[in-house]
């Protein structure tokens, strides 16, 4: 069996200019995502779960786990100097890594440290999502807002570690979505899904129904589609929304399906974040045979233009992707109140 570490190592010539800065950039991934998942078996036996009583800068409210995970994984990253800055969603503004060797560093990176964080409390799948870009700004200098305000195709590599069942750490540098489960007798992660591919098309749709009232036309119009009976189509679609992107998109990369997140009247840009959450996705899933739209655009086109930047969010196998673009165009027009 291959460990990520040798797997990491055996792909190293895939990025010669990279003299090593990505593997070790990885492994540091890899450490805090082991130390997280230690902590999070111990929810329910430690003061771990629960709200802290503060908000981030989108205005929700921070889980003590939150905080936890967004500290080990800062410390992890600044520890081994290849990165020289850090952007989270729990942190209003970017994290700078002021030592001479992080100056020295190539990458930044972003990350929503433990997404789905509510979920902890009654025992359901989290998970953590991450990007890394190449910087902009001159080695040795400081890094700046630049560095991170870049398009999601400029990405070099991204992933997700999934905390259930079993704990996996899914990732890609831009040649194929490759996934390793941890041995918790050993706390190795294992090559387990090697060149993993989102099925063309799925019979699953992700979408918090609750909402249902407030979603554009078209999403309204695609769920009831979804809902119809067709032998042809092999309708009715599955509904599964577990309220952890992480896990929704993971079920939906293996069994094949769509996730949806649009825009309404009272989150009219979508609740979703754009640099920590949509691009990495996006990355992932293209690379593993899928798409990623806002429902009219290419998430990875899309120029970031604010840090906590938030956007809509369609996900997964390629003709369902599609299949939603063609509902929001025909029944989204521009008086949709949803839209305003």
């Amino acid at each position: 069996m291959i460990t990520l570490g040798e797997y990491i190592v055996a792909k190293q010539h895939q990025f010669p200019e990279a003299s090593g800065e990505l593997t070790q950039l990885l492994g540091s991934i890899r450490l805090a995502a082991k130390v997280v998942n230690r902590e999070i078996n111990k929810a329910g036996l430690v003061d771990i779960i629960g709200a802290t009583g503060l908000e981030n800068v989108q205005g929700e409210q921070q889980q003590k786990l939150d905080l936890y995970a967004n500290e080990k994984f800062k410390a992890a990253l600044e520890a081994r100097g290849e990165v020289c800055g850090v952007a989270s969603e729990e942190e209003e503004d970017i994290i700078i890594f002021n030592g001479e060797r992080q100056s020295r560093s190539k990458y930044v990176v972003l990350m929503d440290p433990l997404d789905g964080s509510s979920n902890i409390d009654v025992n359901v799948t989290v998970g953590t999502i991450f990007s890394i870009y190449r910087r902009l700004s001159p080695i040795g200098s400081q890094v700046t807002m630049e560095d991170f305000l870049q398009p999601g195709y400029k990405q070099v590599a991204a992933g997700y570690v999934v905390y259930g069942s079993s704990t996996m750490l899914v990732y890609t540098t831009g040649h194929g979505v490759h996934g390793f489960t941890c041995d918790p007798s050993l706390g190795v992660f294992y090559l387990s899904h090697e060149n993993m591919m989102i099925p063309q098309q799925g019979r699953i749709y992700s979408i918090n129904e609750g909402n249902y009232i407030k979603f554009p036309n078209g999403i309204k119009k695609y769920i009831k589609y979804c809902q119809e009976r067709d032998e042809k189509t092999n309708r009715p679609y599955t509904s599964r929304y577990i309220g952890s992107l992480v896990a929704d998109f993971h079920r939906n990369m293996i069994k094949g399906g769509v996730y949806l997140y649009p825009s309404f009247a009272s989150a009219p840009n979508g609740k979703l974040r754009l640099l920590y959450e949509c691009n990495p996705m996006a990355f992932l899933a293209e690379q593993a045979g899928g798409k990623a739209t806002d429902g009219f655009r290419r998430i990875l086109d899309i120029e970031p233009s604010e840090l906590h930047q938030r956007s809509p969010f369609i996900c997964g196998s390629s003709e369902m992707v599609d299949h939603v673009g063609e509902f929001m165009c025909e029944y989204s027009p521009e008086d949709d109140p949803a839209l305003r």
